[in-house]
């Protein structure tokens, strides 16, 4: 496309970057190199330095060498955000090997087929989930579990702000065959050996559900890492001194890149919680003088209303980054009216590593995806004929980038549906049709893909139709997006019963809670006899969702800026 965006490029800030030619794991190492003493994380009143945080890597990665991991096996992260997260992830990464994060909320089914599909024998695990895992120890699919506790690792003050469940677990709570204590890990005495993956070794497999009911893996190496982490510094931006609130799930895509990867590369300090909590959120912010806050709208909708009820000094912030769908207009008036500042909205996904688009935080629009960032030529083609459209013409958005993934794990069908070519370069299909206007900012209208969007987390109807239908009541299901005015959509179901059944609505959504994450959970289940069917005897689900059981599908996959 014309780089008609250069004109709005933030004030100071370069238009290259250079990429290092190396691993990410190197990034930490030398952030605590040059900067031992400094406080890497903060967590529930426990202060960790940088030279700490690497010493703990150094020690995990000796231990998962000494479990026989190889460079370029796989290694899952299945824990809530906590700092052994950090620790996990980078001991895995300078063990030579690729890290495949694993959403806390997944129940036993869904470990099952990312550990089946990516070849992983190990978990990190939090001690809360080991009993979900345990029967994948007995079933062959797991080799072991390494068990951590993540109120192990904060101040003994500060466990009384801990979610209720966690804070009185320790690691000393689990054990049994094929399981080891995270303690135990840090005490055994092997050096991980050199560390020789660089920038074309596997380094993450992060799956992303897909429309064949089914999870994809995007394969990323740490070449395609390291353009967003090196990108997100500077249009942040990052420093040493940023305090950042660091809440975005580290398995998801943005809360990895942008709540962790960057701001440990620049040398900022983490102020971690596990889980959202918006009253000790705002408190912290005012104790730790925060001065960078990345969330999902909904959290900002939350605050926007905690605010109103008692009010906190937040006059440190300096930047809002919102994401996970558009911020209304009212709540992004009230954020103004507070602080003074904009939201900085963006745009990326899976497959990209992170942002390809961002707000410029000298002149941010409202319910838009931004600019292209660093590298990333971003088009519009035509969905019929896949001709390159001009500014103000709708269609789908594609993007050729450095962080643009090498394609889905073991899966060459899905990857080659993913990519097309424009003038010899290789470009990915978002499935997001959209727009950019003269000045180059671009816009999205609506999605060619089903996603459910629930307050940032990604829904794929056909995988939960898929869950659904192994209940022995349910002879046929259709899902569809529902409006929810705090969540922006949630999930509601069309269900057809098998003869004679007599399954209720409370009984299936009890049933869905045992066997998927919440957020995949219906909300709503409406049954009938028959699902709407096209002449060639597809389900027209677009039927069901304009019925007013579903509110249509999300706008967008806003990334945080």
């Amino acid at each position: 496309m014309p780089e008609l965006h250069m004109k709005h490029w933030p004030p100071g800030v370069p238009t290259r970057i250079d990429i290092p030619d190396r691993s990410v794991a190197r990034n930490l190492e030398a952030t605590a190199a040059r900067l031992p003493d400094k406080t890497a994380v903060i967590y529930y009143g426990n202060h960790i330095p940088y030279g700490a945080l690497w010493q703990d890597v150094e020690r995990i990665a000796g231990w998962l060498v000494s479990m026989g991991v190889k460079r370029g096996d796989r290694v899952v992260i299945d824990m809530q955000n906590s700092p052994q997260w950090i620790i996990a992830y980078y001991a895995i990464l300078r063990a030579d090997a690729a890290v495949v994060p694993a959403n806390p909320m997944y129940r036993q089914g869904e470990l099952e087929h990312i550990l089946s599909d990516s070849g992983a024998r190990i978990v990190i695990a939090g001690t809360e989930l080991v009993e979900t895992l345990r029967p994948l120890l007995a079933s062959g699919h797991l080799d072991h579990i390494l068990a951590a506790a993540p109120a192990d690792m904060a101040a003994p003050e500060g466990r009384a702000d801990m979610p209720e469940a966690l804070r009185d677990l320790s690691d000393s709570d689990v054990g049994g065959p094929g399981l080891t204590r995270w303690r135990e890990a840090l005490a055994v005495e092997r050096a991980p050996g050199p560390h020789e993956a660089g920038p074309e070794d596997l380094a993450l497999i992060l799956y992303t559900s897909g429309t064949t009911g089914q999870p994809k893996g995007c394969v990323h190496r740490h070449r395609t890492l390291q353009p967003v982490i090196h990108g997100y510094i500077p249009l942040s931006p990052y420093t040493e001194a940023t305090v950042l609130l660091s809440v975005m799930p580290f398995f998801h895509v943005t809360g990895m890149q942008n709540g962790m990867n960057a701001p440990l590369c620049a040398g900022s300090t983490l102020v971690q919680l596990t889980r959202w909590d918006v009253d000790l959120a705002l408190d912290l912010i005012e104790r730790h003088r925060i001065t960078m806050w990345r969330s999902i709208t909904t959290m900002v909708i939350d605050a926007m209303r905690a605010l109103d009820t008692r009010p906190r000094d937040v006059s440190s912030l300096t930047l809002i980054g919102a994401g996970g769908a558009a911020v209304p207009e009212a709540v992004a008036r009230r954020l103004r009216d507070l602080t003074g500042l904009e939201i900085i909205e963006g745009y990326g996904m899976s497959e990209t590593m992170g942002v390809t688009h961002i707000n410029p935080f000298h002149r941010p629009r409202p319910q838009c995806l931004g600019i292209p960032i660093f590298d990333v030529d971003a088009r519009v083609i035509d969905l019929e004929d896949g001709h390159e459209l001009g500014p103000d013409q709708t269609g789908e958005i594609v993007i050729s980038a450095p962080q643009v993934f090498d394609g889905y794990w073991r899966n060459p069908e899905a990857t080659a549906a993913a990519l097309t070519e424009l003038d010899g370069k290789r470009f990915l299909r978002t499935g997001d049709i959209g727009h950019y206007d003269a000045d180059g900012y671009f816009y999205m209208t609506d999605r060619l893909k089903r996603m459910i969007n629930a307050s940032g987390f990604k829904v794929w109807p056909a995988e939960v139709e898929a869950l659904m239908h192994r209940h022995p009541d349910v002879a046929e299901a259709c899902v569809v997006g529902m409006t929810d005015p705090r969540k922006g959509e949630s999930v509601a179901a069309h269900v057809v019963r098998r003869p004679g059944a007599e399954l209720t609505e409370a009984e299936l959504i009890a049933w869905c809670r045992g066997e998927m994450a919440a957020y995949k959970v219906p909300r709503a289940v409406h049954f009938t006899d028959a699902l709407p069917r096209s002449g060639t005897g597809k389900v027209q689900w677009r039927l069901l969702s304009d019925r007013g059981a579903g509110g249509g599908v999300a706008e967008t996959e806003r990334e945080p800026g």
